[in-house]
């Protein structure tokens, strides 16, 4: 059997892959939300101390894409190209996407490799040529069972189309060659029984398990009607099935026949993050094409819901595409990375509404999070100028803050770093937030500074002391969430200068208490998150 990403036999890296996205159109909502998981998910990592690679890139063969192209009279490489440089690594660069590797499918990098991947099949005996007629959805780039289509209304009456796009599929026969994917169906229920967290949500699990049950087909892994695409190396008449093309970005681009320490190093994927569209691609597809070629399978395969607009998939298909750049010209890059995974169980569907977005970001990060930052440095400049007091008069409200704490860094680590459950974890520091807040609400620091006896004055610096130590470990638990805002929040309280700069703070060190030192400079700096004005027309 082979082995999953999860043993990394001899590898060092934890690998985090997005999937590789469609460049014709621009990214939305969509593609940001995968996205950002895994930059939040990858960000943990590096803050544990862990070595990290995280890949993403575009996916610029196929059918789709030389439509496309065609319909905007430019080949389909200049139509990639120009959607690359002009709008997907300028998004990423503006969500402060800090992935190690971009990866684009038309690179000499990756072409090679997979030509000398399949070849490899073929010599091997796993692909053979035969011939195929079958419905064909473009969007997918992929033939559809006749049980998967939907029946048409409207302008698609007596029509059948794919439930994913909601277009009529075209009925496609061409000679192709062939995968021998029917006979990795044993093997494959095998590794599923023996990995049962392999594919995740529960939900994506069983229906993959149930798809597999029921017999596979062997696969179509080239294209002869068109010719935008990798040629397929003995027969230059056919180029190389998107998908399969695809799927092998998440090992050529970490070195596959061409770095094999880089590989070793880094292969398989701890955590392939998808779209559920396009499940059976990366937990059937891929493991099989890995089990025929002897190399290690994947830790997780994680599925990620769909977002709604209107009770319908964002797509631009749909016409609910959104672009991030609507959302955060009004709310700000680091409380659109937050707002996502936060109101949304990663693994679920979820409805996004301005006014949801509104409300959540006025009351948990304005007026919980912001204020409280805003507090309590105004605070320590009225009552101590600026310089941070000593913590000498603590007592049982002191160590349920403290405890608080340590259980904040416990269940965010646990939640998001291993069981990417972005949601719980983001909660669990917030619910701390909360609890800081009340404890300055019950303790009264603005009363007990009447108190001018060295007793009074302790416990005034201690209330304060509490409070700033406390932003401190809440600056290091959302770090990885949101970048900008932590670093403000870090300089606000003189980290910088005492501690050392942020990124270098581990994630399971955040729960320490007292480690910020009496008399750092704590200044009141520009609100962390400023009020909004109404919803722009």
């Amino acid at each position: 059997m082979a082995a999953t990403g999860s043993e990394k036999q001899g590898a060092t890296a934890y690998y985090v892959s997005t999937p590789i996205y469609y460049v014709n159109d621009a990214p939305h909502l969509g593609h940001a939300y995968t996205t950002v998981a895994g930059d939040v998910l990858t960000r943990w990592h590096r803050q544990r101390g862990e070595k990290v690679w995280y890949l993403t890139g575009t996916d610029e063969h196929g059918q789709k894409i030389m439509r496309t192209a065609e319909a905007n009279n430019v080949t389909p490489q200049a139509w990639a190209d120009k959607l690359v440089e002009e709008a997907w690594k300028p998004l990423w660069e503006h969500l402060n996407i800090a992935n190690d590797d971009f990866i684009r499918t038309t690179e000499k990098r990756h072409t090679d490799r997979v030509q000398e991947f399949v070849q490899d099949l073929y010599d091997k005996g796993e692909i053979y040529k035969g011939g195929y007629e079958g419905p064909y959805c473009v969007g997918c780039e992929e033939y559809k069972l006749p049980g998967d289509l939907i029946d048409g209304e409207g302008e698609f009456a007596g029509q059948k189309l794919c439930p994913i796009h909601k277009k009529p599929v075209e009925l496609l026969k061409e000679e192709n060659y062939f995968f021998k994917l029917s006979a990795y169906g044993p093997k494959l229920l095998e590794f599923y029984a023996a990995n049962p967290d392999f594919i995740q949500p529960e939900s994506a699990r069983n229906e993959v398990v149930n798809f597999v049950e029921q017999g596979l087909q062997d696969l179509s892994i080239s294209r002869s009607t068109f010719d935008w695409g990798v040629p397929v190396p003995w027969d230059d008449k056919h180029v190389i099935y998107v998908w399969v093309d695809a799927l092998l970005n998440y090992a050529t681009a970490v070195g596959y026949g061409a770095n094999q320490e880089k590989f070793d190093g880094t292969f398989p994927a701890n955590v392939h993050l998808i779209g559920k569209d396009i499940l059976r691609f990366h937990s059937v597809i891929w493991p099989a094409m890995l089990m025929a070629q002897g190399l290690p399978l994947p830790g997780k395969v994680v599925a990620n819901g769909w977002l709604m607009v209107g009770g319908e998939k964002m797509s631009k298909s749909n016409l609910t595409g959104i672009k991030p750049q609507d959302l955060t010209s009004h709310f700000g890059v680091d409380a659109y990375r937050w707002y996502f995974l936060r109101a949304i169980s990663y693994g679920s569907d979820g409805s996004f509404s301005w006014e949801d977005f509104s409300a959540r970001y006025t009351s948990e990060l304005a007026n919980d999070y912001g204020n409280l930052a805003s507090r309590v440095a105004a605070m320590v400049g009225k009552y101590f100028g600026g310089a941070l007091p000593q913590d000498t008069a603590a007592g049982n409200a002191e160590q349920a803050v403290r405890d608080g704490l340590a259980k904040a860094v416990a269940t965010a680590d646990r939640k998001i770093g291993e069981e990417l459950d972005f949601q719980g974890g983001i909660l669990a520091v917030f619910d701390f937030v909360k609890q800081v807040n009340g404890y300055i609400t019950e303790q009264e620091p603005w009363k007990v500074a009447k108190d001018t006896t060295p007793e009074g004055q302790a416990r005034l610096a201690t209330i304060l002391y509490t409070a700033a130590e406390s932003l401190r470990g809440v600056a290091v638990l959302l770090n990885a969430v949101m970048p900008e805002t932590s670093q403000k929040l870090w300089e606000s309280l003189g980290a910088e200068e005492s501690l050392g700069a942020l990124a270098d703070q581990k994630v399971q060190d955040a729960g320490a208490w007292g480690v910020l030192p009496a008399g750092a400079t704590v200044t009141k700096g520009a609100v962390l998150f400023p009020r909004l004005e109404e919803k722009p027309a």
